[in-house]
């Protein structure tokens, strides 16, 4: 049967309801194309993910929305960053504001710009037909959907990237994250002294822990009320390590990830012990008031094209670069903003502005993942050679992990725009 939803001129299909999916909606209902976003899982994904962190590029993509935000309220100010000594000595500090918020409240936000009627949650995409100048998006309850630009925002296994491109998978990087919150009231008044105004740092012998405040329950980010989230990385061999990781208590093995509750209560324990023996000690700190530390196995991705005439790939459904840039929400509003922007530029020549968009983000991507791979080659290294471990060294130092870790330091090719460069185009 044929779904005749809002049938119009312009029909975009967005298959994947999250940060990309709806940043791309948003952005080409802007310009005036008709949007349905078509989101796999039935619930809301508000209470998904943990700590962003801004950059100005995101700013201008959330400006360029329409969506109605308070810059306020977004998350929590830090003032700069420093590194921490196994002690707990300040060995490393410098000043560089940012906002860091959170993965629900961005969806909050975006979420609620878009009209109920063109979202449409429990509705999974099986495959895709594009010829010529339409795509027809086919749901797994039947329904087909004619469109001039089916975007895939799917995500890092995405359904569009493995029917077009099925040689590119994820490619695990050789560690792991483990990453929590903790409530601000649940940590002592010197470890949120400490670490609750900065981006912070500790950095094992091959690994690296990090850490900044979040806003709390119902996006509060008033004092006394936020979270701070931790992510620390450490080496973990595929087959053996990560085997052990990700299976449960029952002996079932997970695959990509395992589902927080799963995780072995050993495991916890044993990440626990290590903080105490590897971190400074407000980072034990932290770990141990954690209630359910979970697990993110880090992979990289990465396309050589995001277009296939009327279909492309935006945000993690195109490329993922490791989480030492801090910027895959950032990378997927670029992304919406470069294609609504050559679309709006090229409007009578679909065909010429995908193909703009595709060269554009294209080299962004790559050149993410590549700085991303250079800043992750010490966790990485460790499961390598001797001459691999000293070339990754020179990013293990403080004044490095400060200027380096969640910047756009190093990223953009020559040439390459920006999101707020293609906002002010």
């Amino acid at each position: 049967m044929a779904d005749r939803l809002g049938s119009k001129n312009n029909r975009v299909v967005v298959a994947g309801g999250s940060l990309a999916g709806l940043f791309s909606a948003l952005l080409l209902r802007k310009i005036g194309w008709n949007v349905d976003v078509f989101e796999r899982i039935p619930a809301g994904l508000a209470g998904r993910g943990a700590g962003i962190v801004t950059h100005p590029e995101l700013w201008a993509a959330l400006h360029r929305t329409g969506a109605v935000w308070d810059p306020a309220t977004l998350g929590v100010p830090v003032v700069g960053r420093l590194v921490l000594s196994r002690e707990g000595d300040i060995v490393g500090e410098r000043a560089y504001p940012q906002t860091m918020t959170s993965w629900g409240r961005l969806y909050s936000i975006l979420r609620a710009a878009l009209p109920d009627q063109h979202y449409h949650s429990g509705r999974t995409l099986a495959e895709i037909s594009s010829s010529g100048s339409r795509a027809t998006a086919h749901l797994e309850n039947g329904d087909e959907i004619v469109c001039d630009l089916l975007i895939g925002a799917d995500g890092v296994y995405s359904t569009v990237r493995r029917q077009f491109l099925p040689a590119v998978q994820p490619i695990y990087a050789g560690y792991v994250a483990w990453r929590g919150l903790v409530e601000e009231r649940d940590l002592s008044p010197e470890t949120w002294n400490m670490l609750g105004d900065r981006l912070a740092f500790c950095l094992p012998p091959g690994e690296q822990m990090l850490g900044y405040p979040v806003a709390g329950a119902n996006d509060d980010v008033s004092p006394g009320r936020r979270r701070y989230n931790f992510v620390w990385y450490r080496p973990a061999s595929e087959a053996g390590d990560l085997q052990l990781l990700l299976t449960d208590r029952h002996g079932k093995h997970h695959q990509p990830s395992i589902p927080p509750q799963l995780i072995r209560d050993e495991l916890i324990a044993e990440i626990r012990e290590d903080a105490s023996r590897l971190l400074a000690p407000h980072f034990a700190e932290v770990v141990h008031r954690t209630e359910r530390p979970f697990i993110q196995p880090v992979f990289d991705v990465e396309t050589p094209t995001m277009s296939f005439q009327r279909v492309v790939l935006v945000g993690d459904a195109a490329f993922v670069a490791r989480p030492h840039l801090g910027m895959g929400v950032t990378k997927a509003a670029g992304d919406a903003i470069a294609l609504s922007s050559a679309l709006e530029e090229n409007s009578g020549d679909c065909d010429a502005a995908i193909a703009r968009f595709d060269r554009s983000r294209c080299e962004f991507g790559t050149a993410a993942v590549a700085r991303a791979r250079h800043l992750g080659a010490y966790m990485q290294a460790q499961l390598k050679s001797p001459s691999e471990r000293a070339w990754a060294e020179q990013h293990r130092t403080a004044d490095a992990v400060m200027t380096e870790t969640a910047t756009p330091h190093g990223i953009l090719p020559t040439g390459a725009k920006t999101a707020s460069a293609w906002s002010n185009a």
